[in-house]
């Protein structure tokens, strides 16, 4: 690319709106770069193209900076003008195997993930539900439901609420209702790899599989990972502690999605999770893997 550029830089070159020529070339190339809309192809042609016509840098980097400020300025509008129920991204995740013969098995597993970026609020919605029976006998059967609204406060800290019901009497409880505030910080922030974490106090109710009920205050932290390894190929790793009196937990979920067709994509993934006093006759760790179809829009 960079001799391709300074052999564009040789030829004739246009004026741009200011008055300073810029190598024909090189000018095609950060056009098509900019209607392609992809911010990396115009940083990479931006890049090379100061390097091989230092006397445009300038001129190639202004019109770099209007696209990119014309485009937030378009995003910042949509946001603004948007009702509730407009831009929200998100993912559908379905999964599930029947087995006959020898044993009869059906196990299902369903999540909706749904996400929408305001100017000042986030908000994140998840539903999951897991489900296995053999012989006829539920071995199974899981069920979450959680709202989390954010306010930022600038472009990494943000103020968290989150609400959460879960129901798992295989991990000693038939209901659990958590309530929690605090700050939340976005540790990292880069195209290919994103961190971001929180921690506050949270005040939790669980129903007991044996008839005991508790209410308690709880320190949470929690951290939200997504790694893009390759184009087509992202890791992402979401984990939530509960540190309390009585009960101290653990939910964790590792994910790798592979891109297979436009919106579709399979995912292997693998959740734990941990109760460090369940009752009598239930056991401390939980896990299950999922292979899964993911839609994301």
């Amino acid at each position: 690319m960079l001799l391709a550029l300074f052999l564009a830089a040789a030829m004739p070159a246009p004026l741009d709106s200011d008055g300073v020529p810029i190598p024909a070339a090189i000018k095609a190339m950060l056009d098509a770069a900019l209607a392609s809309g992809n911010e990396g192809e115009v940083s990479t042609i931006v890049k090379y193209a100061r390097l091989a016509d230092p006397a445009s840098a300038d001129a190639v980097l202004g019109i770099a900076q209007k696209w990119r400020a014309d485009r937030a300025a378009v995003a910042d509008r949509r946001l603004r003008q948007a009702d509730m129920f407009q831009l929200w991204t998100g993912k559908i995740e379905v999964g599930g195997y029947i087995t006959t013969g020898n044993s009869d098995t059906t196990g299902l597993s369903g999540l909706v993930d749904l996400t929408r970026e305001g100017v000042r609020w986030r908000h994140r919605f998840r539903g999951s539900a897991d489900y296995q029976e053999s012989l006829g006998t539920t071995t199974r059967e899981r069920y979450v439901a959680a709202y989390e609204p954010n306010l930022k406060l600038d472009d990494r800290a943000y103020i968290y609420g989150a609400a959460q019901y879960e129901k798992d009497k295989f991990a000693g409880y038939f209901d659990r209702l958590v309530s929690s505030a605090g700050l939340g910080y976005g540790a990292i922030k880069r195209p290919a790899v994103s961190l971001d974490v929180t921690l506050g106090p949270a005040f939790r109710y669980t129903a007991y599989t044996d008839s005991n009920e508790e209410t308690s205050l709880a320190a949470r932290g929690s951290m939200n990972l997504r790694w893009q390894i390759l184009s087509g190929l992202t890791l992402t790793q979401d984990a939530a502690v509960y540190v309390e009196r009585y009960n101290s937990t653990l939910g964790s979920t590792s994910s790798l999605n592979a891109r297979l067709l436009g919106p579709l994509s399979a995912q292997l993934s693998y959740n734990l999770q941990y109760e460090s006093e369940p009752p009598l006759g239930s056991q401390k760790t939980n896990t299950i893997g999922r292979a899964s179809l993911v839609y994301s829009f």
